[in-house]
């Protein structure tokens, strides 16, 4: 069906060149296999797949909305009119992949205007619909993260550079004859910093575990020293099971991995034994780690206390996420003493504001 509309589009393309747009051959067939994968029959998926693929500049877009209500409506439509149909369709599809039935379906014809997902994004997730859930969850799967990094003691050449290159300079010197042309320099190399996420799953945190999983799926695909533990009563290791290329697979395979998922809270034995078993053998040295709990434990205060105190020492950054931001449990009274930093991350703004925060602690 798709082939049918390729000489309607390649006349489009024709028409644009002719009002003085520059859309290249490269730039058509891009904008058949983006209207490929869309619906072709679909004069907003056109206008959308059209206008990303086929426009360089802004100052197009005028040109382009009349050339395109000229050529696929004949003209008898007021501008103002198609504008605003165009508008209308332009929404953002954001079906839950995880239901099923019926409540998929509806889901999956799910709309959010512009407006709708900035308020999403402020909204706490405990107090999201389903159908909202749904589009955070795919929001937070673009999530693009970028990983803390360190200046190491190496050094490599660079055309600006605090340090003077004397072997590199005099190498230069000696093949012109020993005329000096120019003082090479080097900067220090910059390598990324390990970053280590220690997510709480217990049942006060069910309304979070899901989003802070996709988070750290996230941070997993940005960068390969990124590892990832889940606690609940006890300690489990699921960096390998983030690894995974479909996201879906991924969590749902981490779920599985986790058997104490939204059962109880012990945040102090749970540390410890991360010192105990990772931290000790090299894991967080130079490392940023982030702990996202709410910090409610039911262990003993005072092994919770002594193990953030180690592990802020061994790790370059402690950080500490509190979805609920309950800042009288007993669990973040004994640990603020020893963390860095503590943050929100009860939203999708929180976690983003936590994303753009990351390089800086580096």
């Amino acid at each position: 069906m798709a082939e049918a509309f390729v000489p309607l589009f390649v006349g489009f393309a024709r028409a644009l060149r002719s009002a003085g747009i520059a859309a290249g051959p490269g730039d058509v067939l891009t904008f058949c296999r983006a209207t490929a994968v869309l619906d072709p029959a679909d004069l907003s998926d056109v206008y959308w797949g059209g206008r990303v693929t086929l426009l360089g500049r802004h100052e197009d877009i005028p040109r382009y909305d009349e050339v395109f209500r000229r050529y696929f409506l004949g003209g008898d439509a007021p501008p103002e009119a198609f504008l605003a149909e165009v508008a209308s369709d332009a929404v953002l599809a954001l079906p839950d992949p995880e239901g099923d039935g019926p409540e998929r379906e509806a889901e999956a014809v799910l709309g959010l205007t512009a407006s709708d997902v900035e308020a999403v994004r402020d909204k706490a997730f405990g107090a999201c619909t389903p159908g909202e859930l749904a589009a955070i969850r795919r929001m937070m799967a673009r999530l693009r993260l970028t990983p803390p990094r360190r200046r190491t003691r190496r050094t490599r050449p660079a055309r600006k550079g605090p340090i003077p290159d004397l072997r590199s300079t005099v190498r230069g010197t000696l093949r012109r004859y020993g005329e000096i042309d120019e003082l090479r320099r080097r900067r220090r190399r910059v390598k990324l910093r390990p970053l280590v996420l220690v997510l709480d799953v217990s049942g006060s945190m069910a309304d979070y575990s899901r989003h802070l999983l996709q988070f750290a799926y996230s941070a997993r695909r940005a960068a390969a020293r990124v590892e990832v533990f889940c606690f609940g009563t006890r300690l489990t290791r699921i960096t390998d099971e983030l690894g995974e290329r479909d996201a879906d697979f991924a969590l749902a395979k981490a779920a599985r991995t986790v058997v104490d998922w939204e059962g109880g809270t012990r945040i102090g034995d749970s540390l410890a034994e991360f010192v105990r078993r990772w931290g000790r053998r090299g894991l967080c040295r130079g490392a940023v780690v982030v702990i996202c709990s709410d910090g409610l434990d039911r262990g003993d205060p005072e092994v919770l206390a002594n193990a953030v105190e180690r592990l802020s020492r061994l790790c370059h950054r402690l950080v500490w996420t509190n979805p609920h931001r309950l800042p009288g449990a007993v669990g973040m009274l004994v640990a603020a003493p020893h963390v860095d930093l503590v943050v929100p991350g009860h939203d999708l703004r929180s976690l983003e504001e936590l994303a753009a925060l990351l390089p800086r602690l580096g």
